[in-house]
């Protein structure tokens, strides 16, 4: 009884063994699947400046332009046009 009982167990992993290695044999085998290519959305750019005093960058959009340059708020605007 004994030595059945360790044949069947000795059969059960040798076919586990044989069955996850044809399984990965396979996935090896398989072509790769196409990616899709709308999964991101791009955004639009966003041009960067940078502040004429402090040389923060920031986007122009939050940026305040003066007669000197691009600042990065109206104290930077102010200490530099005087």
């Amino acid at each position: 009884m004994k030595y059945l009982l360790i044949f069947g167990l000795t059969v059960a992993v040798i076919w586990l063994w044989q069955n996850k290695r044809r399984s990965s044999l396979t996935d090896k085998a398989r072509p790769p699947k196409p990616q899709q290519k709308n999964r991101t959305r791009k955004l639009p750019a966003t041009e960067i400046v940078a502040c004429n005093v402090c040389a923060v960058h920031l986007p122009q959009a939050e940026a305040l332009i003066g007669g000197h340059g691009v600042y990065c708020s109206d104290a930077h605007r102010r200490q530099a046009e005087g």
